[in-house]
């Protein structure tokens, strides 16, 4: 490359490096299917995470969701998101779930015969499932 009719051979193999590297994501990109990247895409956006307190609380409790439950939670979720709220009280069953809505995270949850006299804050929504 030349630069005030200076020659700079360094920056042609700098400019020769960017190159090859983005023909290599556009190859691995072509080898992939457009439909199931966005399977895919969109299951993660539908699954519901765990936070690590809400792992401890599932363990502690033996507590042991099903996968027709989590369906549910996931599908709760997904109706707070689209009526706006950002921090939800999820009823599923015989369990309260507090989730956090916009990163789909269940912060915690507690099962039916622990909530006499609990009180639920910073909840803006509430999903009976």
């Amino acid at each position: 490359m030349i630069i005030n009719n200076n020659f700079h051979p360094s920056l042609r193999k700098v400019v020769d490096r960017s190159n090859n590297v983005s023909t290599d994501k556009t190859k691995n990109l072509k080898n992939t299917n457009f439909d199931d990247i966005l399977k895919d895409k969109v299951a993660q956006r539908r699954e519901v995470r765990f936070s690590k307190h809400a792992q401890m609380r599932l363990e502690s409790r033996n507590i042991d969701l099903r996968e027709a439950q989590r369906e549910r939670i996931s599908n709760a979720v997904q109706k707070a998101e689209e009526k706006g709220v950002k921090d939800s009280l999820v009823i599923v069953d015989d369990m309260a779930l507090v989730v956090n809505v916009g990163s789909k995270t269940v912060i915690t949850i507690v099962k039916n015969d622990e909530l006499m006299e609990n009180v639920f804050t910073n909840i803006d929504g509430a999903v009976f499932t």
